[in-house]
């Protein structure tokens, strides 16, 4: 998989004698955290589709949304005004993986809470908000991709195609 890294355009694979080094583009990771706060405004702001889900499950995204936010922010910290960070320094690695997995949970979440809103709300009233978590699925896929995870689900659509549905540019 590390050699299809280097094809998404999110990261560079060098190789150095026995030494990998992988490098992550800073802009990409922060669109992604982004994609994952931007969906939980766009699914929340469809009162009927907030209001379906319920107040307790929307203080749980409400939770994993700023816990994503507080993880964007301490990688912004540490790849400073870097445009590219290796993937390969402790301390880098550690605030990618945290993006990951807070945005994982923040999708995890949501997928859970539509799934229960389905049977509440109208399929045209929750069309805006399961084509939001399709498109935040499908970054969550990419950035999987990108670090070599083994995702569980394919991509319903292209990074461009989701990144523009949650109003992220890169």
């Amino acid at each position: 998989p590390i050699s299809a890294l280097g094809a998404l355009g999110a990261c560079a694979v060098s190789h150095n004698g026995n030494v990998t080094t992988v490098t992550v583009n800073v802009a990409k990771v922060k669109a992604y955290g982004t994609a994952g706060i931007n969906a939980v405004s766009t699914i929340l702001s469809i009162a009927a589709v907030a209001s379906a889900i319920g107040a307790p499950a929307v203080a749980i995204i409400e939770t994993a949304s700023a816990a994503l936010e507080a993880a964007l922010a301490s990688f912004a910290s540490v790849a400073g005004s870097n445009v590219t960070v290796s993937y390969d320094d402790a301390n880098t690695k550690a605030a990618i993986n945290s993006v990951l997995a807070d945005l994982q949970t923040v999708a995890a979440d949501l997928s859970s809470a539509l799934t229960g809103a389905s049977t509440k709300v109208s399929s045209s009233i929750l069309s805006d908000a399961t084509t939001a978590l399709s498109a935040l699925k499908t970054v969550v896929s990419v950035f999987e991709g990108l670090l070599g995870v083994v995702s569980l689900s394919e991509p319903s659509m292209t990074e461009a195609q989701a990144l523009r549905i949650l109003r992220v540019s890169v």
